[in-house]
């Protein structure tokens, strides 16, 4: 029996994880009325993403795919507070976002050490805080897995998998010869900068000693915006959990030597004189380990298809992007393999509730999925909506006292309607309209009014579903009788393609600066979205009740109303520097 203080704590949904997907996960479950406990084991947010590791937020590749919902609010604020890519600031807006909702309980320095399992489900698990020396004995209905390395699987006994499995197995060309537990690798990055003066660089004593044939498939180029020594990457052939300390030794070693390189070998010190280290990584970035096995697993074929599941409740776009398990060290060998896709694909809820495990789910880089299709699901873009549908799910379960599978069985409508109201992206699917909405009478000075209300939420392949005024151009409804509406749901043109950025951001298409030159220009909010507008209900009694933002950031806006009126009328004053207002949709939220 220890002497550390125990404190017990009950919760509708724990999340294990605080990366993009437990983040994502945690405020969607939240926001649909989940008391919710999140358990990171880091003193910040963010994961691969957050100031300790700085992997970029990849996600779907293509027009208008762009991952929208949770994680584009974050990345609007990250624009709007962060104009000079700062990472602490990162960091902040990611804390931010999750502080907001009062129902999650945040629990950072915490590690899962535990978890006891009972007539297939998890009862409670303990994590030990090393800030304030506490055991949490925390017991839930839900658990959400958002770990990466699955750290719920060993002590639950939840079906897993690890490494690559046979290309026999399911068909698949980016499958092993035969199956092994290789896996992708991990990474520390390097982060550079240029100054107007020369900088000097003396290695430690430890630093791996390079050459140039070390690196001919993997030759920094310091001139390109996008380089952030990606392919500094070791680890896969071995344990990706049980030797990661070990492998993040060699991975500084390797840091270390590649920067000794570009600065004092007598082949590239003149080019880069004026560079030095912003930063190293001494916390290993992962791309792979355990996968749970859920209802359904994801295979390499589906993602190719671009077949779209009856219970899709995420998507991806990203390539299939296999790294080679032998890293670095594979110097004669590419670091990767890549097929670029002609579509995005679906994912189903099936991939992100355990098989075995009754109230365990997951979202992140250990859905169920085969080696192959997480060469492409793994990306944090893709990771974060899969965190939203996790959470939301989550707190369906919790509301109607079900499991994530009967969720599935009965209840899948439900979710995927709530996720798209949500602004979530379901590629092939239409969000409902309800007939609060699709009754009103319209009264406009803008463009194409019935796309605010024809269930697209961004262009598709059938038209840009948007309605385009100038500034101080109005829409409104009306009803014939009064009617209750609780709020208005509004979604802006957030620029998906990233087009009104600064041109070098534009190019770069990333959420924060790697390899930072001089005069890199500040960042601002994508100029096409709406910053000043105002909302007037005129209530059943005739007076009217006036609603105005003066400085909008936002694709997603909720204005609260809860009142009969007989009129909402909104009127769009100004954007961030884009001549149109442009909007997707104005919903009407109420009973029907």
């Amino acid at each position: 029996m220890s002497s550390f203080e125990s404190v017990k704590i009950s919760c509708d949904l724990c999340v294990v994880g605080g990366g993009l997907s437990g983040v994502c996960a945690a405020i969607s479950a939240a926001r649909n009325g989940a008391d919710v406990v999140l358990v990171q084991d880091r003193p910040m947010l963010g994961g691969n993403a957050s100031s300790e590791i700085r992997m970029w937020v990849c996600g779907a590749v293509g027009d208008n795919l762009r991952e929208t919902g949770i994680i584009e609010e974050i990345m609007l604020k990250n624009y709007y507070r962060n104009p000079y890519k700062n990472y602490s600031i990162w960091d902040s807006v990611i804390l931010e976002t999750v502080m907001e909702n009062e129902n999650i309980r945040l629990l950072l320095n915490c590690s899962c050490m535990n978890a006891e399992a009972q007539d297939d489900a998890i009862k409670h698990i303990v994590c030990w805080q090393t800030t304030t020396q506490k055991f949490f004995r925390i017991k839930a209905r839900i658990f959400a897995d958002c770990s990466g390395d699955s750290v719920l699987a060993v002590e639950s006994n939840a079906e897993y998998r690890v490494g690559r499995e046979s290309s026999d197995e399911f068909g698949e060309e980016f499958g092993a010869e035969s199956a092994d537990k290789k896996t992708m690798g991990m990474s520390c990055l390097i982060q550079a900068r240029e100054y107007d003066e020369e900088r000097i660089f003396i290695p430690p004593a430890w630093a791996r000693k390079l050459t140039a044939r070390d690196m001919r498939h993997r030759f920094p180029n310091l001139s390109n915006d996008t380089e952030n020594f990606w392919y500094l990457e070791l680890g896969g052939d071995r344990d990706s959990i049980g030797d990661t300390e070990e492998v993040r030794d060699e991975l500084l070693k390797l840091a270390y030597g590649v920067w000794d390189f570009l600065k004092n070998d007598e082949s590239c010190k003149e080019k880069h004189k004026n560079r030095d280290i912003d930063w190293i990584g001494i916390l290993p970035g992962k791309r792979e380990s355990r996968r749970y096995v859920g209802d359904y697993i994801l295979t390499e074929k589906d993602i190719l298809s671009g077949f779209e599941f009856s219970d899709a409740v995420a998507y991806g776009g990203w390539p299939l992007d296999d790294h080679n398990p032998s890293g670095f060290n594979g110097i004669n060998e590419r670091p990767n393999r890549v097929k670029f896709l002609n579509h995005p694909y679906t994912i189903p809820f099936r991939c992100l509730y355990s098989r075995n495990i009754s109230n365990l789910m997951f979202a992140g880089r250990n859905i169920s999925a085969s080696h192959a299709a997480l060469s492409s699901t793994r990306v944090m873009g893709t990771c974060s909506v899969i965190g939203q549908a996790v959470g939301t799910a989550a707190a369906m379960a919790v509301k109607y006292n079900i499991t994530p599978r009967m969720i599935n069985e009965s209840r899948i409508d439900e979710l995927r309607s709530r996720l798209m109201y949500d602004d979530c992206f379901i590629p092939g699917t239409k969000r409902r309209v309800n007939k609060i909405t699709s009754g009103a009478l319209i009264s406009t000075d803008m463009s194409e009014p019935e796309n605010l209300r024809n269930g697209y939420d961004r262009p598709t392949e059938d038209g840009y579903n948007v309605s385009i005024g100038k500034p101080g151009c109005f829409f409104e409804y009306s009803f014939k009788e009064p009617r209750f509406v609780e709020k208005v749901r509004i979604v802006f043109d957030s620029d998906l393609n990233r087009q009104t950025l600064p041109p070098r951001e534009r190019k770069l298409n990333r959420n924060m600066y790697h390899n930072i030159p001089l005069g890199m220009e500040a960042s601002y909010v994508p100029k096409t979205l709406i910053k000043s507008f105002r909302v007037v209900f005129l209530r059943e009694d005739n007076e009217q009740e006036t609603v105005a933002v003066s400085d909008n950031y936002q694709r997603l806006v909720y204005v609260p109303c809860n009142k009969k009126i007989k009129s909402v009328k909104l009127i769009f004053d100004g954007t961030h520097g884009g001549e149109e207002c442009r909007v997707f949709a104005v919903d009407l939220i109420g009973k029907e």
